[in-house]
């Protein structure tokens, strides 16, 4: 039942949480079919099996199984309940963009906005849960809040809920990282805790002590790009918060950032960001 298909939501803006609740159905009964419902409907079977299926796709939710209902698509059951069957079911809504795909990379993603803080949040579309309990435990917590006045459950609701999403993204994670997801991952550190320095292949493979092919690989399979790219939109996105928070010269946020040549830094700005960086100073500055 389980697959590899996972939802990627880019983060901001953030999900929101609408309600949830717990359904309780006998032998016979079966989940409505719905199309078009304009929310995600999230999914988690404690007792019984439930029969699902979306879009083509079915599968049979037993004890522990998730399932993430997309807003879009066409749900319905595949067959009735065939003993007691009981599931929460979560509502939440989602503002920016998302895909369901196959891959499950984090890719370095490129920012139009001087503060940005992207983050590729990715949930299964359906998994047992190894940490059914904890998540029995949040859906509880959010039942007892739904009898509470608003003024006094809004922030204990939003703090639960993120901790279920942090639980399902955690779900959806390979147990054991693949040394190409590592090396990628400290490659990615390696390059945000030493941007300010010269940095070559030959540094990398020094420090992390592959080859500097494989490390290339490594990158262009997680990242979606080469170190040297990746260096490069790091210190321009550092370079964007400096050309707002400081009154540094050009020149000085250039070498701040790891550029040699203030021209040189210029003319990579202009190609990254579509302005000169003074003139991307100018649009927030006066």
């Amino acid at each position: 039942m389980d697959n590899h298909q996972h939802y990627a939501f880019e983060l901001p803006p953030a999900p929101y949480y609408l309600g949830c609740g717990k359904s309780e159905y006998s032998p016979g009964e079966q989940h409505p079919n719905r199309r078009h419902l304009g929310i995600f409907d999230l999914l988690l079977v404690v007792k019984g099996t439930l029969f699902m299926g979306e879009n083509g796709r079915t599968w049979e939710l037993t004890e522990g199984h998730m399932l993430l209902l997309s807003p879009d698509g066409h749900h319905y059951p595949t067959g009735s309940c065939t003993s007691e069957t009981v599931f929460y079911w979560l509502h939440f809504e989602y503002a920016g963009p998302w895909t369901l795909q196959e891959e499950t990379t984090n890719l370095y993603p490129p920012s139009g906005q001087p503060f940005a803080n992207r983050y590729t949040l990715r949930i299964p579309q359906a998994a047992q849960l190894a940490q059914v309990t904890a998540a029995r435990r949040i859906f509880d917590e959010l039942l007892e809040l739904a009898a509470v006045q608003r003024s006094s459950s809004f922030w204990q609701e939003m703090a639960l809920f993120m901790q279920l999403w942090q639980l399902l993204e955690q779900e959806g994670r390979p147990h054991h990282s693949s040394p190409v997801r590592q090396l990628a991952e400290k490659t990615e550190t390696f390059i945000k805790q030493n941007y300010q320095r010269e940095l070559t292949n030959e540094t990398l493979s020094a420090a992390l002590h592959f080859h500097s092919n494989y490390i290339v690989r490594c990158m262009k399979d997680v990242y979606g790009c080469t170190p040297s790219e990746f260096l490069h939109n790091y210190r321009i996105d550092q370079a964007k918060r400096l050309l707002i928070n400081t009154v540094w010269p050009i020149a000085q946020i250039a070498e701040h950032v790891g550029f040699t040549y203030t021209p040189y830094f210029s003319s990579c700005f202009h190609r990254k960001v579509g302005v000169s960086p003074l003139q991307f100073r100018k649009q927030y500055v006066h």
